[in-house]
Protein backbone atom coordinates (compact mmCIF):
# COMPACT_ATOMS: atom_id res chain seq x y z
CA UNK A 1 0.00 0.00 0.00
CA UNK A 2 1.07 3.56 -0.69
CA UNK A 3 2.11 5.49 2.47
CA UNK A 4 -0.32 8.14 3.67
CA UNK A 5 0.58 11.59 2.31
CA UNK A 6 0.68 14.41 4.87
CA UNK A 7 0.95 18.12 4.15
CA UNK A 8 2.73 20.03 6.96
CA UNK A 9 2.01 23.80 7.03
CA UNK A 10 4.01 25.92 9.47
CA UNK A 11 5.86 29.23 9.16
CA UNK A 12 8.73 27.99 11.39
CA UNK A 13 11.35 26.12 9.35
CA UNK A 14 12.62 24.16 12.37
CA UNK A 15 9.08 22.91 13.15
CA UNK A 16 8.53 21.88 9.51
CA UNK A 17 11.84 20.04 9.44
CA UNK A 18 11.23 18.27 12.75
CA UNK A 19 7.75 17.12 11.70
CA UNK A 20 8.99 15.89 8.31
CA UNK A 21 11.68 13.72 9.94
CA UNK A 22 9.24 12.38 12.57
CA UNK A 23 6.57 11.52 10.01
CA UNK A 24 9.00 9.86 7.60
CA UNK A 25 10.22 7.64 10.47
CA UNK A 26 6.62 6.59 11.14
CA UNK A 27 6.12 5.55 7.51
CA UNK A 28 4.28 8.62 6.21
CA UNK A 29 5.21 10.63 3.12
CA UNK A 30 5.52 14.25 4.31
CA UNK A 31 5.49 17.43 2.21
CA UNK A 32 6.03 20.88 3.78
CA UNK A 33 4.62 24.35 3.05
CA UNK A 34 5.66 27.55 4.86
CA UNK A 35 2.24 29.20 4.97
CA UNK A 36 -1.46 29.00 4.17
CA UNK A 37 -1.08 30.35 0.61
CA UNK A 38 1.59 27.80 -0.28
CA UNK A 39 -0.52 25.09 1.32
CA UNK A 40 -3.48 25.94 -0.91
CA UNK A 41 -1.18 25.90 -3.97
CA UNK A 42 0.06 22.43 -3.00
CA UNK A 43 -3.50 21.17 -2.61
CA UNK A 44 -4.33 22.38 -6.11
CA UNK A 45 -1.61 20.11 -7.54
CA UNK A 46 -1.63 17.08 -5.22
CA UNK A 47 -4.00 15.02 -3.10
CA UNK A 48 -3.10 14.65 0.58
CA UNK A 49 -4.69 12.22 3.04
CA UNK A 50 -3.95 14.37 6.10
CA UNK A 51 -2.93 17.98 6.80
CA UNK A 52 -1.10 19.32 9.87
CA UNK A 53 -1.56 23.10 9.93
CA UNK A 54 -0.35 25.78 12.35
CA UNK A 55 -2.91 28.41 13.39
CA UNK A 56 -0.69 31.46 14.01
CA UNK A 57 1.02 32.32 10.69
CA UNK A 58 1.63 35.59 8.79
CA UNK A 59 -0.56 36.18 5.75
CA UNK A 60 -3.17 33.42 5.51
CA UNK A 61 -3.39 31.97 9.02
CA UNK A 62 -4.69 28.55 9.95
CA UNK A 63 -8.35 29.50 10.34
CA UNK A 64 -8.36 31.35 7.00
CA UNK A 65 -6.69 28.30 5.42
CA UNK A 66 -9.42 26.05 6.87
CA UNK A 67 -12.17 28.23 5.36
CA UNK A 68 -10.44 28.27 1.98
CA UNK A 69 -10.00 24.49 1.93
CA UNK A 70 -13.64 23.83 2.83
CA UNK A 71 -14.85 26.40 0.24
CA UNK A 72 -12.89 24.53 -2.43
CA UNK A 73 -14.47 21.21 -1.41
CA UNK A 74 -11.14 19.58 -0.48
CA UNK A 75 -11.83 16.53 1.72
CA UNK A 76 -8.42 15.96 3.37
CA UNK A 77 -8.55 15.48 7.15
CA UNK A 78 -7.08 18.56 8.87
CA UNK A 79 -5.42 18.71 12.30
CA UNK A 80 -4.59 22.14 13.70
CA UNK A 81 -1.50 23.08 15.78
CA UNK A 82 -0.75 26.13 17.92
CA UNK A 83 1.47 27.27 20.78
CA UNK A 84 -1.16 29.85 21.71
CA UNK A 85 -4.05 27.47 22.10
CA UNK A 86 -7.24 28.34 23.87
CA UNK A 87 -10.52 26.47 24.12
CA UNK A 88 -12.24 29.13 21.98
CA UNK A 89 -9.64 28.77 19.21
CA UNK A 90 -9.98 25.00 19.24
CA UNK A 91 -13.77 25.21 19.05
CA UNK A 92 -13.56 27.71 16.18
CA UNK A 93 -11.22 25.39 14.29
CA UNK A 94 -13.55 22.41 14.82
CA UNK A 95 -16.56 24.45 13.63
CA UNK A 96 -14.68 25.29 10.46
CA UNK A 97 -14.09 21.60 9.75
CA UNK A 98 -10.86 20.63 11.55
CA UNK A 99 -10.77 17.04 12.81
CA UNK A 100 -8.64 17.72 15.90
CA UNK A 101 -6.37 20.23 17.62
CA UNK A 102 -2.86 19.80 19.10
CA UNK A 103 -1.19 22.30 21.45
CA UNK A 104 2.51 23.05 21.09
CA UNK A 105 4.86 21.93 22.45
CA UNK A 106 3.73 18.37 21.82
CA UNK A 107 5.27 14.93 22.19
CA UNK A 108 5.88 12.67 19.20
CA UNK A 109 3.47 10.06 20.56
CA UNK A 110 0.70 12.66 20.83
CA UNK A 111 1.03 13.64 17.16
CA UNK A 112 1.20 10.03 15.95
CA UNK A 113 -1.78 8.97 18.08
CA UNK A 114 -3.86 11.85 16.68
CA UNK A 115 -2.87 10.92 13.12
CA UNK A 116 -3.72 7.25 13.68
CA UNK A 117 -7.14 8.22 15.05
CA UNK A 118 -7.72 10.47 12.04
CA UNK A 119 -6.74 7.62 9.68
CA UNK A 120 -9.18 5.23 11.40
CA UNK A 121 -11.96 7.81 11.23
CA UNK A 122 -11.28 8.37 7.51
CA UNK A 123 -11.24 4.61 6.87
CA UNK A 124 -14.61 4.19 8.58
CA UNK A 125 -16.02 7.14 6.65
CA UNK A 126 -14.96 5.61 3.33
CA UNK A 127 -16.28 2.18 4.32
CA UNK A 128 -19.60 3.76 5.25
CA UNK A 129 -19.82 5.47 1.86
CA UNK A 130 -19.02 2.18 0.13
CA UNK A 131 -21.60 0.36 2.25
CA UNK A 132 -24.27 2.95 1.41
CA UNK A 133 -23.41 2.55 -2.24
CA UNK A 134 -23.66 -1.24 -1.98
CA UNK A 135 -27.02 -0.98 -0.21
CA UNK A 136 -28.36 1.28 -2.94
CA UNK A 137 -26.95 -1.03 -5.62
CA UNK A 138 -28.46 -4.09 -3.94
CA UNK A 139 -31.95 -2.65 -4.04
CA UNK A 140 -31.91 -0.86 -7.35
CA UNK A 141 -34.60 -2.04 -9.71
CA UNK A 142 -31.94 -3.71 -11.82
CA UNK A 143 -31.21 -6.08 -8.91
CA UNK A 144 -34.86 -6.97 -8.36
CA UNK A 145 -34.67 -9.87 -10.75
CA UNK A 146 -37.71 -10.33 -12.99
CA UNK A 147 -39.00 -10.07 -16.53
CA UNK A 148 -42.59 -11.24 -16.02
CA UNK A 149 -45.37 -8.76 -16.75
CA UNK A 150 -46.69 -8.89 -13.18
CA UNK A 151 -43.32 -7.98 -11.66
CA UNK A 152 -42.55 -5.30 -14.24
CA UNK A 153 -45.88 -3.66 -13.40
CA UNK A 154 -44.85 -3.66 -9.71
CA UNK A 155 -41.49 -2.05 -10.58
CA UNK A 156 -43.31 0.69 -12.49
CA UNK A 157 -45.54 1.30 -9.49
CA UNK A 158 -42.54 1.54 -7.15
CA UNK A 159 -41.03 4.27 -9.34
CA UNK A 160 -44.24 6.28 -9.10
CA UNK A 161 -44.84 5.95 -5.35
CA UNK A 162 -41.30 5.84 -3.87
CA UNK A 163 -41.07 9.54 -2.96
CA UNK A 164 -44.50 9.81 -1.36
CA UNK A 165 -45.03 9.34 2.39
CA UNK A 166 -48.29 7.49 1.79
CA UNK A 167 -48.63 4.19 3.68
CA UNK A 168 -48.00 1.07 1.62
CA UNK A 169 -49.28 -2.45 2.24
CA UNK A 170 -47.37 -5.31 0.60
CA UNK A 171 -49.30 -8.56 0.30
CA UNK A 172 -47.89 -11.91 -0.71
CA UNK A 173 -47.15 -15.46 0.34
CA UNK A 174 -44.17 -16.23 2.55
CA UNK A 175 -40.93 -16.08 0.58
CA UNK A 176 -42.14 -13.83 -2.23
CA UNK A 177 -39.74 -11.01 -1.30
CA UNK A 178 -41.93 -8.52 0.56
CA UNK A 179 -39.03 -7.02 2.52
CA UNK A 180 -36.93 -6.79 -0.65
CA UNK A 181 -39.68 -4.73 -2.27
CA UNK A 182 -39.96 -2.54 0.86
CA UNK A 183 -36.21 -1.87 0.78
CA UNK A 184 -36.36 -1.07 -2.92
CA UNK A 185 -39.09 1.51 -2.26
CA UNK A 186 -37.03 3.07 0.54
CA UNK A 187 -33.62 3.17 -1.15
CA UNK A 188 -35.04 4.55 -4.39
CA UNK A 189 -36.90 7.34 -2.59
CA UNK A 190 -35.92 10.73 -1.22
CA UNK A 191 -35.62 8.98 2.18
CA UNK A 192 -32.91 6.64 0.89
CA UNK A 193 -30.13 8.29 2.93
CA UNK A 194 -32.18 7.91 6.11
CA UNK A 195 -32.72 4.76 8.22
CA UNK A 196 -34.69 1.73 7.03
CA UNK A 197 -35.86 -0.14 10.14
CA UNK A 198 -37.43 -3.58 9.70
CA UNK A 199 -39.33 -5.40 12.43
CA UNK A 200 -41.22 -8.69 12.36
CA UNK A 201 -44.34 -8.12 14.46
CA UNK A 202 -44.72 -11.83 15.11
CA UNK A 203 -41.14 -12.44 16.22
CA UNK A 204 -41.15 -10.25 19.35
CA UNK A 205 -43.08 -11.28 22.49
CA UNK A 206 -46.27 -9.27 22.91
CA UNK A 207 -45.19 -7.87 26.30
CA UNK A 208 -42.00 -6.43 24.75
CA UNK A 209 -43.40 -5.21 21.45
CA UNK A 210 -44.71 -1.83 22.63
CA UNK A 211 -41.41 -0.83 24.27
CA UNK A 212 -39.49 -2.01 21.17
CA UNK A 213 -41.66 0.05 18.83
CA UNK A 214 -42.08 3.20 20.92
CA UNK A 215 -39.27 3.08 23.49
CA UNK A 216 -39.53 3.70 27.21
CA UNK A 217 -38.38 6.09 29.93
CA UNK A 218 -36.28 5.24 32.96
CA UNK A 219 -38.42 3.67 35.67
CA UNK A 220 -41.31 2.79 33.36
CA UNK A 221 -41.04 -0.83 34.50
CA UNK A 222 -38.78 -2.96 36.70
CA UNK A 223 -35.89 -3.43 34.25
CA UNK A 224 -36.04 0.09 32.79
CA UNK A 225 -32.80 1.35 34.34
CA UNK A 226 -32.38 3.95 31.59
CA UNK A 227 -34.48 5.59 28.89
CA UNK A 228 -34.38 3.97 25.45
CA UNK A 229 -35.46 5.08 22.00
CA UNK A 230 -37.97 2.90 20.19
CA UNK A 231 -37.75 1.77 16.57
CA UNK A 232 -40.09 4.56 15.41
CA UNK A 233 -37.63 7.15 16.74
CA UNK A 234 -34.71 5.25 15.19
CA UNK A 235 -36.50 5.45 11.83
CA UNK A 236 -37.10 9.22 12.05
CA UNK A 237 -37.10 10.79 8.55
CA UNK A 238 -36.80 7.29 7.13
CA UNK A 239 -38.98 4.19 6.73
CA UNK A 240 -40.21 1.56 9.16
CA UNK A 241 -41.15 -1.82 7.73
CA UNK A 242 -43.74 -3.70 9.80
CA UNK A 243 -43.57 -7.27 8.55
CA UNK A 244 -46.41 -9.65 9.43
CA UNK A 245 -48.55 -6.71 10.55
CA UNK A 246 -51.46 -9.14 11.01
CA UNK A 247 -49.68 -10.49 14.13
CA UNK A 248 -49.84 -7.08 15.83
CA UNK A 249 -51.96 -7.23 19.02
CA UNK A 250 -55.18 -5.18 18.95
CA UNK A 251 -54.03 -2.73 21.64
CA UNK A 252 -50.92 -1.92 19.61
CA UNK A 253 -52.96 -1.60 16.44
CA UNK A 254 -54.66 1.36 18.15
CA UNK A 255 -51.29 3.03 18.76
CA UNK A 256 -50.15 2.50 15.15
CA UNK A 257 -53.44 4.02 14.00
CA UNK A 258 -52.92 7.01 16.29
CA UNK A 259 -49.44 7.52 14.86
CA UNK A 260 -50.79 7.45 11.31
CA UNK A 261 -53.31 10.11 12.29
CA UNK A 262 -51.08 12.43 14.38
CA UNK A 263 -47.47 11.49 13.50
CA UNK A 264 -46.82 11.24 17.23
CA UNK A 265 -45.66 8.43 19.49
CA UNK A 266 -45.46 8.14 23.27
CA UNK A 267 -42.72 6.18 25.01
CA UNK A 268 -43.82 3.68 27.65
CA UNK A 269 -44.06 5.60 30.94
CA UNK A 270 -43.98 9.00 29.23
CA UNK A 271 -46.80 11.53 29.23
CA UNK A 272 -45.55 13.93 26.58
CA UNK A 273 -45.82 12.73 22.95
CA UNK A 274 -42.90 12.87 20.50
CA UNK A 275 -43.32 13.90 16.86
CA UNK A 276 -41.46 11.73 14.34
CA UNK A 277 -41.39 11.73 10.54
CA UNK A 278 -41.68 8.09 9.51
CA UNK A 279 -43.16 6.44 6.42
CA UNK A 280 -44.80 3.08 7.21
CA UNK A 281 -44.58 0.11 4.88
CA UNK A 282 -46.49 -2.89 6.21
CA UNK A 283 -46.60 -6.45 4.90
CA UNK A 284 -48.45 -9.66 5.56
CA UNK A 285 -48.89 -13.12 4.10
CA UNK A 286 -52.49 -13.28 5.38
CA UNK A 287 -55.68 -11.95 3.89
CA UNK A 288 -56.24 -8.82 5.99
CA UNK A 289 -59.83 -8.41 4.80
CA UNK A 290 -60.62 -11.81 6.30
CA UNK A 291 -58.74 -10.90 9.50
CA UNK A 292 -60.92 -7.75 9.74
CA UNK A 293 -64.08 -9.84 9.25
CA UNK A 294 -62.94 -12.17 12.07
CA UNK A 295 -62.36 -9.21 14.38
CA UNK A 296 -58.62 -9.90 14.60
CA UNK A 297 -57.57 -6.73 12.78
CA UNK A 298 -59.01 -3.23 13.07
CA UNK A 299 -60.84 -2.11 9.96
CA UNK A 300 -59.81 1.55 10.44
CA UNK A 301 -56.13 0.59 10.58
CA UNK A 302 -56.54 -1.65 7.55
CA UNK A 303 -57.94 1.26 5.53
CA UNK A 304 -55.14 3.53 6.73
CA UNK A 305 -52.45 1.04 5.70
CA UNK A 306 -54.10 -0.08 2.49
CA UNK A 307 -53.77 3.29 0.72
CA UNK A 308 -51.37 1.78 -1.83
CA UNK A 309 -51.55 -2.03 -1.88
CA UNK A 310 -48.87 -4.04 -3.70
CA UNK A 311 -49.74 -7.67 -4.27
CA UNK A 312 -46.70 -9.86 -5.01
CA UNK A 313 -47.40 -12.90 -7.19
CA UNK A 314 -46.13 -16.30 -5.99
CA UNK A 315 -43.24 -17.80 -7.95
CA UNK A 316 -45.50 -20.43 -9.56
CA UNK A 317 -47.35 -17.58 -11.30
CA UNK A 318 -44.19 -16.07 -12.80
CA UNK A 319 -42.17 -19.08 -13.87
CA UNK A 320 -40.53 -17.11 -16.68
CA UNK A 321 -38.51 -15.42 -13.92
CA UNK A 322 -37.01 -18.70 -12.64
CA UNK A 323 -34.05 -18.92 -15.11
CA UNK A 324 -33.11 -15.31 -14.31
CA UNK A 325 -33.34 -15.94 -10.57
CA UNK A 326 -31.30 -19.15 -10.80
CA UNK A 327 -28.45 -17.38 -12.61
CA UNK A 328 -28.64 -14.50 -10.11
CA UNK A 329 -28.42 -16.86 -7.13
CA UNK A 330 -25.51 -18.80 -8.67
CA UNK A 331 -23.53 -15.56 -9.11
CA UNK A 332 -24.45 -14.36 -5.63
CA UNK A 333 -23.57 -17.67 -3.93
CA UNK A 334 -20.36 -18.08 -5.92
CA UNK A 335 -19.22 -14.76 -4.48
CA UNK A 336 -20.39 -15.62 -0.95
CA UNK A 337 -18.84 -19.10 -0.75
CA UNK A 338 -15.85 -18.68 -3.08
CA UNK A 339 -17.27 -21.22 -5.54
CA UNK A 340 -16.99 -21.37 -9.33
CA UNK A 341 -20.27 -22.93 -10.48
CA UNK A 342 -20.87 -21.92 -14.10
CA UNK A 343 -24.54 -22.76 -14.49
CA UNK A 344 -27.27 -25.39 -14.45
CA UNK A 345 -28.01 -28.31 -16.73
CA UNK A 346 -31.13 -27.89 -18.96
CA UNK A 347 -32.93 -30.91 -17.44
CA UNK A 348 -32.23 -29.65 -13.93
CA UNK A 349 -33.57 -26.21 -14.88
CA UNK A 350 -36.72 -27.84 -16.25
CA UNK A 351 -37.25 -29.58 -12.90
CA UNK A 352 -37.02 -26.18 -11.21
CA UNK A 353 -39.49 -24.60 -13.62
CA UNK A 354 -41.96 -27.47 -13.18
CA UNK A 355 -41.80 -27.36 -9.36
CA UNK A 356 -44.77 -25.81 -7.50
CA UNK A 357 -42.57 -23.68 -5.15
CA UNK A 358 -44.69 -23.44 -2.00
CA UNK A 359 -41.79 -21.52 -0.37
CA UNK A 360 -41.45 -19.17 -3.36
CA UNK A 361 -38.22 -17.27 -4.11
CA UNK A 362 -36.75 -18.02 -0.68
CA UNK A 363 -37.17 -21.75 -1.28
CA UNK A 364 -35.58 -21.44 -4.72
CA UNK A 365 -32.50 -19.73 -3.28
CA UNK A 366 -32.18 -22.44 -0.60
CA UNK A 367 -32.46 -25.20 -3.23
CA UNK A 368 -29.77 -23.56 -5.39
CA UNK A 369 -27.44 -23.12 -2.42
CA UNK A 370 -27.92 -26.74 -1.38
CA UNK A 371 -27.27 -27.96 -4.93
CA UNK A 372 -24.11 -25.85 -5.24
CA UNK A 373 -22.77 -27.29 -1.98
CA UNK A 374 -23.38 -30.85 -3.23
CA UNK A 375 -22.00 -30.54 -6.76
CA UNK A 376 -18.42 -31.65 -7.43
CA UNK A 377 -18.43 -30.25 -10.96
CA UNK A 378 -18.93 -26.83 -12.52
CA UNK A 379 -22.70 -26.99 -12.98
CA UNK A 380 -25.82 -28.08 -11.16
CA UNK A 381 -27.23 -31.43 -12.41
CA UNK A 382 -30.54 -33.21 -11.77
CA UNK A 383 -29.09 -35.38 -9.01
CA UNK A 384 -28.17 -32.29 -6.99
CA UNK A 385 -31.82 -31.29 -6.58
CA UNK A 386 -33.73 -32.57 -3.52
CA UNK A 387 -36.66 -34.07 -5.46
CA UNK A 388 -34.34 -36.52 -7.28
CA UNK A 389 -33.42 -38.12 -3.96
CA UNK A 390 -37.11 -38.23 -2.97
CA UNK A 391 -38.03 -40.02 -6.20
CA UNK A 392 -35.25 -42.58 -5.76
CA UNK A 393 -36.42 -43.37 -2.23
CA UNK A 394 -40.04 -43.65 -3.32
CA UNK A 395 -39.10 -46.31 -5.88
CA UNK A 396 -36.84 -48.29 -3.54
CA UNK A 397 -38.26 -51.82 -3.12
CA UNK A 398 -36.19 -52.48 0.02
CA UNK A 399 -38.51 -50.20 2.00
CA UNK A 400 -41.38 -52.49 2.94
CA UNK A 401 -44.05 -51.69 5.51
CA UNK A 402 -45.37 -55.15 6.46
CA UNK A 403 -44.35 -54.70 10.11
CA UNK A 404 -46.51 -51.59 10.66
CA UNK A 405 -44.09 -50.53 13.43
CA UNK A 406 -43.57 -46.82 13.06
CA UNK A 407 -40.26 -46.97 14.93
CA UNK A 408 -38.87 -49.76 12.72
CA UNK A 409 -39.98 -48.08 9.50
CA UNK A 410 -38.52 -44.77 10.71
CA UNK A 411 -35.17 -46.47 11.38
CA UNK A 412 -35.20 -48.02 7.90
CA UNK A 413 -35.93 -44.68 6.26
CA UNK A 414 -33.31 -42.88 8.37
CA UNK A 415 -30.62 -45.41 7.51
CA UNK A 416 -31.52 -45.39 3.81
CA UNK A 417 -31.51 -41.59 3.64
CA UNK A 418 -28.13 -41.38 5.38
CA UNK A 419 -26.61 -44.00 3.05
CA UNK A 420 -28.00 -42.15 0.02
CA UNK A 421 -26.68 -38.82 1.24
CA UNK A 422 -23.21 -40.25 1.89
CA UNK A 423 -23.26 -41.89 -1.53
CA UNK A 424 -24.23 -38.60 -3.19
CA UNK A 425 -21.51 -36.68 -1.36
CA UNK A 426 -18.86 -39.37 -1.86
CA UNK A 427 -18.57 -39.86 1.89
CA UNK A 428 -18.29 -36.16 2.76
CA UNK A 429 -20.11 -36.05 6.10
CA UNK A 430 -20.30 -32.25 6.27
CA UNK A 431 -22.03 -32.09 2.88
CA UNK A 432 -24.21 -35.08 3.78
CA UNK A 433 -25.39 -33.33 6.94
CA UNK A 434 -26.29 -30.25 4.88
CA UNK A 435 -28.16 -32.43 2.38
CA UNK A 436 -30.08 -34.13 5.18
CA UNK A 437 -30.63 -30.80 6.96
CA UNK A 438 -29.27 -32.15 10.25
CA UNK A 439 -26.29 -31.25 12.45
CA UNK A 440 -22.89 -32.84 11.85
CA UNK A 441 -22.71 -34.44 15.37
CA UNK A 442 -26.20 -35.91 14.94
CA UNK A 443 -25.11 -37.50 11.63
CA UNK A 444 -22.01 -39.00 13.24
CA UNK A 445 -24.15 -40.54 16.00
CA UNK A 446 -26.54 -42.08 13.44
CA UNK A 447 -23.67 -43.46 11.34
CA UNK A 448 -22.36 -45.21 14.45
CA UNK A 449 -25.87 -46.38 15.47
CA UNK A 450 -26.58 -47.99 12.09
CA UNK A 451 -23.04 -49.35 11.63
CA UNK A 452 -22.58 -47.49 8.36
CA UNK A 453 -19.01 -47.81 7.09
CA UNK A 454 -17.48 -44.50 6.08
Amino acid sequence: MEPEKILVIDDEESMRHMLEIMLEKEGYKAVAAQGGEEGVERLEKEIFDLILCDIRMPGMDGLAFLKEVKDRGIESTIIMMSAYGTVDTALEAMKLGAYDYISKPFKTDEVILTLRKAEERERLRKENLILKGEIKKEYQFGNLIAKSEKMMAIFDMIKKIADYKTSILILGESGTGKELIARAIHYNSNRGERPFVAINCGAIPENLLESELFGYVKGAFTDATRSKKGLFEEADRGTIFLDEISDLPLQLQVKILRFLQDQEIRRVGEVKPITVDVRIIAATARNLSQEVAKGKFRDDLFYRLNVIPISLPPLRERKEDIPLLVNHFIRKLNARHGMNIEGIAPRALKLLIDHHWPGNVRELENVIERAMVLTEGIRIEEEHLPWTLDHQLAGDSSLTFEDLSLKKVQRKIEEKLIRKALEKTKGNKTKAAKLLEISHPWLLNKIKEYGIES
